[in-house]
């Protein structure tokens, strides 16, 4: 069999259907084979169109895995990132084709490289305080910013759930929010009184009115469309430059900072390593394991800060306040009976 038949069957079928897998999985997935089929192809010294199931080889595989690091210069990241898109196509192989198992069993034994892990660099309760006074709530946007660094903080989302987020995702009686995350998997988190406070004056105060398209989703950009996961991490880069020094910037990345956070300190309140895993939207634990590098002294004062900033934060701040306050009750109360 032809392995083209194979792509063919994988990209249509078994990811999208059988397997349900986001957009952004079968768009890398897709990138690794654009670089996996011309290799395998020369490596054999045949065309594309004539690699069969028999050319997809262990051999074959491990060559390809040296020259993306030895040719092509990628990290041993990237070099399991493709190999994990090889190793799902082994798994729909042996599936859909039983009397090619043992070949496959030999691919999906081939080990992930080990990778060094570097430290996780989250947003210190002094940090989050300076990054909220830079936001400028003259500006048309100032609110909507603010708005979205509380609930990166407080949700632990990633770019990509926030810019997602729809209006009947949010609950401001139950004060929760549900989350569309990796695998289009929803959970349900909840928010503290800030943060539901702040999305609901965005709402019925400073959210723009959207195009036809966009009308559903909670975060309007300035052209009136969705606010996607790149316009996030601008966002994030564009406060988090603003408060604090270059070299501090070096190890934070501008919108997992802000998860990394909301992590620390719920880890440091005594949160069990699988509720802030179910926060996170981790499928494995392992991934939320690595939040135990901190010692408990440090998270202790780390939570101890965080409490003392963040509970009073809004109440402190009167320019919040005031625009908040400019809305009367009857408004408010007439947006939650549209929900």
């Amino acid at each position: 069999m032809r392995l083209s038949t194979c792509i063919h069957q994988f990209f249509e079928k078994y990811l999208p259907r059988i397997k349900g897998v986001s957009t952004h999985t079968i768009k890398a997935y897709r990138d690794t084979f654009k670089l996996f089929l011309p290799f395998a192809a020369n490596y054999h010294g045949i065309k594309v169109a004539s690699l069969s199931l028999d050319h997809l080889t262990p051999q074959l595989i491990l060559a390809f895995l040296d020259y993306l690091e030895s040719e092509r210069k990628n990290t041993p990241k990237t070099r399991n990132h493709r190999l994990a898109a090889i190793k799902s196509l082994a798994k729909m192989i042996r599936f859909m084709y039983p009397k090619k198992s043992a070949l496959m069993e030999k691919i999906m034994g081939i080990p992930q490289k080990r990778t060094q892990r570097p430290l996780i660099g989250f947003l210190y309760p002094e940090e989050f305080d300076q990054v909220l006074n830079t936001v400028d709530l003259n500006k048309s946007e100032g609110f909507r910013d603010y708005t979205i660094l509380h609930l990166l903080f407080d949700s632990g989302a990633r770019a990509s759930e926030i810019a997602a987020l729809k209006l009947d995702y949010f609950n401001p009686q139950q004060k929760t929010l549900a989350i569309l995350g990796k695998g289009n998997r929803f959970r349900q988190i909840e928010l503290s009184a800030t943060t539901v406070r702040l999305i609901k004056t965005y709402i019925v105060r400073y959210r723009r009115a959207p195009k036809p398209a966009y009308q559903e989703r909670l975060f309007i950009s300035q052209h009136g469309k969705q606010l996607t996961r790149h316009g996030i991490y601008r966002l994030c880069r564009k406060y988090l430059r603003q408060a604090l020094p270059a070299k501090r910037l070096t190890v934070l990345n501008p919108v997992h900072s802000f998860r990394h956070a909301c992590a620390m300190n719920m880890l440091a309140k005594g949160y069990l390593l699988s509720e802030i895993r179910n926060h996170l939207g981790h499928e494995d634990i392992q991934s939320t394991s690595v939040y135990l590098q901190l010692d408990v002294p440090r998270r202790r004062k780390i939570q101890k800060k965080f409490t003392q900033d963040t509970h009073s934060l809004l109440l402190r701040n009167a320019e919040i306040e005031e625009l908040i306050d400019q809305k009367d009750k009857d408004s408010i109360m007439e947006w939650l009976d549209s929900l």
